[in-house]
């Protein structure tokens, strides 16, 4: 091996060699501290943490002399408001009954009381189904599907519970939160106001119409009541039927009473409804007269 001797020189290996070259080492190592600096004649001092003056005072708080920036304020990030659900634009319904209803279609966020023949409430479930919108009957076990897909309807958008149980009201309160029309069948059942209330709020809160039959609403909004008026193809005792008269009626707390007519005919392979006219009233016809 090689090594740096005493002088600067290479010698060739061996102990005693290598114990000198060791102690040089070292020897040159200590003289490192009394080398004097350049200019001042001084000896190389080891260097000391700085000591404190005593008679300057502790700080009282960093933080005033040095202070830490503080990080910049960002204004929170805003978010889109959620929109209001739409109750001012009505179900789509049927001709001869947007006539004589205010909204002109059964109104959303609101409770719409249906009597008399159930013709009518199958046609408004096949009128929003056939529109794009989502219904759910809860009750009416023996409602005519096949009439409904005869009249347009889209099964594939009705929900149906034929057997709600004891709380019918609270599944069709539930199913107010995603559904565009809720048929409600009260079974003979009176809803006081203090329930009504509640449903009609969620009703209003997703933008949803309630239509209940078969029982009482207190402080529904429309009440609409429909009648076979005539069929038509019938003669003197024989005949088909091809076509059937409604006679309907609305009356709400803002409006006052209205009459209209609705005609249900085969149309192609189904049915259809056209706004018809109704038979004036006994008292109308002497008036006539």
């Amino acid at each position: 091996m090689t090594g740096l001797s005493p002088a600067g020189r290479t010698v060739d290996g061996g102990s005693d060699n290598r114990a000198e070259t060791i102690a040089h080492l070292r020897r040159r190592m200590a003289a490192l501290h009394a080398v004097p600096s350049p200019g001042d004649g001084q000896g190389v001092r080891p260097v000391r943490e700085p000591e404190v003056p005593r008679n300057r005072p502790a700080r009282e708080n960093p933080a005033r002399e040095n202070p830490i920036p503080a990080p910049a304020r960002t204004a929170p990030a805003r978010t889109a408001p959620t929109p209001a659900p739409n109750t001012a634009r009505p179900l789509a319904t049927l001709p001869g009954l947007a006539g004589i209803l205010p909204a002109g279609g059964i109104e959303r966020g609101a409770v719409t009381s249906l009597s008399g023949s159930r013709a009518l409430l199958v046609g408004l479930l096949a009128e929003v189904t056939a529109h794009g919108g989502c219904a759910a009957v809860v009750g009416h076990p023996g409602l005519g599907l096949l009439a409904a897909v005869e009249m347009g309807a889209d099964l594939a958008r009705i929900a149906l519970v034929p057997d709600p149980g004891a709380d019918h009201v609270g599944v069709a309160a539930v199913l107010l939160d995603g559904m565009d029309l809720v048929v409600l069948d009260l079974a003979g059942a009176s809803v006081p106001p203090s329930r009504s209330r509640a449903v009609v709020a969620r009703a209003r809160s997703h933008g949803a119409a309630l239509v209940v039959t078969g029982g009482e609403w207190e402080g529904a909004a429309v009440r609409i009541d429909a009648r076979v008026g005539a069929y038509e193809g019938l003669g003197a005792g024989r005949g088909r039927v091809h076509g059937m008269r409604l006679d309907v009626r609305a009356r709400g707390r803002a409006f006052p009473a209205r009459s209209g007519a609705m005609v249900l005919r085969h149309r192609g392979g189904g049915t259809g409804w056209t706004a018809g006219h109704p038979e004036p009233t006994a008292g109308e016809a002497r008036r006539g007269a």
